[in-house]
C-alpha cells in the first residue's frame, strides 16, 4: 500500500511557516511515504520565488504542483524548466516551460505519477483538461498505476466532473484553488479518490488567505486593489490517500487540518 499525503496551496509566510515547521512530524504521524505539496501561493501570496523555492525544496516533499498563479513571478520560468518535481498545469499550451507530470518513486519503492491540471470554468481558455489527461494517461502507461491529480481549478462540479471521468483510471483526483476545503470526500465507483478542493495551507483569518480590507474594496468599489497576505488563523490543510499500488485503486482518503500550535 501507498499511503499519500497531499498538501493544499501553501500561501505565503504563514503557509510556509506551517509545511516547514509540521509537515516531518505529520509525515511521521500519518505514516506517509509519498508527498505532494502545491506551492502557486507561497511568495506572498502570489507565484514562486527563486529564494523561496529554495527554501521549500528542503524539505522532506516528493512533487510540488501549482497552478495559474505560477506564472506570476519572473523567476518561475527557468526553475520550471530546471526542476522536474515542480509541476505547472498540463494544459497549458505547448511553448511553454516546464512540465505538467512526472513519475517519481515513493519511500517504499513504488513509482507514483503525479499530474497537474487546470480547469476551464472561470479560468483562461486553455486545452481541455479532459482530454490532456486522456492523453497523459496513454504516455504514462505501464510505468505505474499509481496516479494522482491535482486538478487546480474553480468550479465544483468542474472538478467532481474530471473525477468521474477519470474513475477507475487514476487513484485520486484532489482539488485545489479556491482555498476552501470542502467535506466531500469519497471513492468513486472504479476506485478513484475524488475531494472538490482540499483548501489551503495558510492564513485562514481573511479572504482565502488575504487580508479582509482590501478584498472587501474589490467588491465594494469595484476598483483594483492589492492583496495582501493575511498573518493569523494559520492551518495546515489537505487529504491522505491510501492506495493499493497493484491495481492502483484507493482504499481511503480523509482530510488532514491541522491548526496552528495544535498537535497533528
Amino acid at each position: 500500500m501507498v499511503r499519500i499525503l497531499f498538501v493544499g496551496d501553501v500561501v505565503g509566510k504563514v503557509g510556509r511557516r506551517l509545511v516547514t515547521e509540521r509537515l516531518r512530524r505529520l509525515q511521521a504521524e500519518l505514516e506517509v511515504n509519498f508527498t505532494v505539496v502545491n506551492i502557486e501561493n507561497a511568495a506572498g501570496g502570489f507565484g514562486l520565488t527563486g529564494s523561496v523555492w529554495d527554501e521549500l525544496n528542503r524539505l522532506p516533499v516528493d512533487v510540488f504542483t501549482s497552478g495559474n498563479h505560477i506564472w506570476d513571478k519572473k523567476d518561475t520560468a527557468a526553475l520550471l524548466d530546471a526542476e522536474p518535481r515542480l509541476l505547472r498545469p498540463a494544459n497549458y499550451p505547448a511553448g511553454n516551460p516546464g512540465r505538467g507530470w512526472c513519475v517519481v518513486t515513493s519511500r517504499g519503492g513504488v513509482p507514483v505519477a503525479v499530474l497537474n491540471l487546470q480547469g476551464l470554468t472561470f479560468m483562461t481558455p486553455m486545452e481541455s483538461p479532459f482530454r490532456t489527461a486522456d492523453r497523459i494517461l496513454e504516455e504514462i502507461g505501464g510505468q505505474t498505476v499509481v496516479r494522482i491529480v491535482d486538478f487546480h481549478a474553480e468550479a465544483t462540479s468542474e472538478k467532481q466532473a474530471l473525477a468521474w471521468h477519470l474513475d477507475g483510471r487514476v487513484s485520486a483526483v484532489l482539488g485545489t484553488h479556491t482555498h476552501v476545503p470542502t467535506a466531500d470526500e469519497r471513492i468513486l465507483p472504479h476506485g478513484t479518490a475524488a475531494l472538490t478542493d482540499v483548501g489551503m495551507t495558510g492564513p485562514y483569518e481573511g479572504v482565502i488567505g488575504f487580508k479582509p480590507q482590501a478584498v472587501l474594496e474589490r467588491f465594494l468599489l469595484a476598483t483594483p486593489r492589492a492583496l495582501e497576505p493575511a498573518t493569523r488563523g494559520g492551518a495546515l490543510c489537505g487529504a491522505v490517500i491510501e492506495v493499493d499500488e497493484t491495481t492502483g485503486k484507493a482504499l481511503a482518503v480523509r482530510r488532514v487540518r491541522v491548526e496552528e500550535g495544535e498537535r497533528a
